[in-house]
């Protein structure tokens, strides 16, 4: 059996793991063992990507790669992503397959156009400006190496689990209608079928946009929230106002606007999107959260 090694098996990825078990001799990079894991038959390797002298384990062992690990939360490079490609290249066998969970924050602002991945990554923010560095990193191993990598840009990532409520309940304001920003979302158990299918189909160097088929605003994704949740809706105010009052990290997702095309993600990795717009993954995800409740 074909061997994966999984870097950052966190909330996505371990939605797929019944499915990726079946086909795969699974390992995965952890900082601490996990029993749940270890009841999947997953074999884990400790080590840390910041750490270099830890991954020595990772060299040569697998046939395919899924790197969803962060960059760190300082400096323009994506320090891990090189920790870890120095790594996977002193082994005597290199993996043929490599997808990488990015984002679509590599795009910058768009003001509100629709693009697909002929577009120039503009990075703009901190965050996205790492995850550029990362791609970038990739590619060239991709290349060098003979290795087929796959790069998905996912955008707002959600599921019953990591639905933004918070924010509504704390009443920050968001903006006005005619000022807002275009959003895209992906249930994050279409982004992990996404991997899978990378895994299968996925062309050497090629970027594809993950996101459903939902074409919001904003204001209009958290009016949506609100009202299946129960919640009251946030107050709306102008652009500027709004950049005032609330944190530089939120203000930074609210600044940008695009709509991305997911038409290369369906034609070419076939993915069937079980949540293809936010409306049905959110009510399945307030059914499910009412179950438990109850």
């Amino acid at each position: 059996m074909r061997r994966l090694l999984i870097i950052g098996c966190g909330d996505v990825l371990r939605r797929t793991l019944p499915q990726l078990v079946q086909r795969w001799h699974v390992l995965a990079l952890v900082r601490q063992r996990d029993p749940q894991l270890a009841a999947l038959g997953i074999t884990q390797i400790t080590g840390d990507l910041d750490r270099p002298d830890t991954l020595k384990r990772l060299s040569g062992i697998s046939d395919a790669v899924i790197h969803s690990a962060p960059p760190p939360a300082l400096g323009a490079t994506d320090t891990r992503t090189r920790n870890l490609i120095a790594c996977l290249q002193r082994g005597k066998s290199l993996p043929r397959q490599l997808v990488y969970i990015s984002t679509s924050g590599v795009y910058g602002d768009c003001e509100g156009a629709w693009i697909n991945e002929t577009r120039v990554p503009a990075a703009k923010s901190a965050r996205a400006l790492r995850r550029m560095d990362a791609e970038r990193r990739l590619r060239q191993f991709g290349r060098h190496g003979q290795c087929c990598v796959s790069i998905l840009r996912a955008p707002g990532i959600y599921a019953a689990d990591r639905l933004p409520l918070e924010r509504l309940r704390k009443g920050l304001p968001l903006i006005i209608p005619a000022e807002d920003s275009h959003t895209n979302h992906i249930h994050a158990f279409d982004l992990g079928r996404a991997c899978v299918a990378a895994l299968v189909r996925g062309r050497p160097n090629r970027a594809y946009n993950v996101n459903d088929d939902s074409a919001l605003a904003m204001g209009e994704w958290f009016d949506m929230l609100a009202d299946a949740f129960g919640l009251p809706r946030a107050p709306r105010l102008p652009r500027e106002e709004v950049c005032r009052l609330v944190p530089p990290m939120q203000w930074s997702f609210m600044s940008e606007s695009r709509q991305l095309d997911n038409t290369r993600m369906k034609c070419e990795l076939r993915v069937r999107l079980r949540y293809p717009s936010v409306s049905t993954g959110i009510h399945a995800d307030a059914s499910e959260e009412a179950s438990c409740s109850g």
